[in-house]
């Protein structure tokens, strides 16, 4: 990654965070502790986390431009998210980084900045049922 100045230059600007996104959310549909979270209607989702990643990874402040300040933990309150579902997350975008073939070394900076805030957003310690 040393040629590149940002996460967001790293994985291939606009179109590789759209690569990402877009095998990430059929993922995270088909896991059975994360996917009931998300609506059923997923496009405005991946288009909030384009914009969001873009940001987050070093890119035009997308997010920040259209709905202000990101306050990431408190937009995910409503839902109730627990460590196992925090891990799924992050297990959903592990595959989605393996399914576009990302390098192995990029792939772990990736998940290692994504880590923090996806453990941060967990709100409750309840079991699943």
């Amino acid at each position: 990654m040393n040629k590149y100045r940002t996460i967001y230059e790293a994985v291939g600007e606009d179109a590789g965070i759209r690569r990402i996104v877009e095998a990430f959310y059929p993922e995270v549909q088909r896991n059975p502790l994360i996917g009931p979270l998300f609506p059923e209607d997923i496009m405005p989702v991946m288009d909030k986390q384009h914009m969001f990643l873009t940001q987050f990874f070093g890119g035009p402040s997308l997010y920040s431009d259209a709905y202000g300040h990101p306050m990431m933990r408190a937009r995910h309150m409503p839902f109730p998210i627990t460590p196992e579902r925090a891990e799924a997350w992050l297990g959903c975008m592990r595959e989605a980084l393996t399914e576009i073939g990302m390098p192995e070394d990029l792939k772990a900076i990736v998940l290692e900045r994504l880590s923090g805030p996806a453990h941060h957003f967990v709100n409750t310690n309840e079991r699943e049922m």
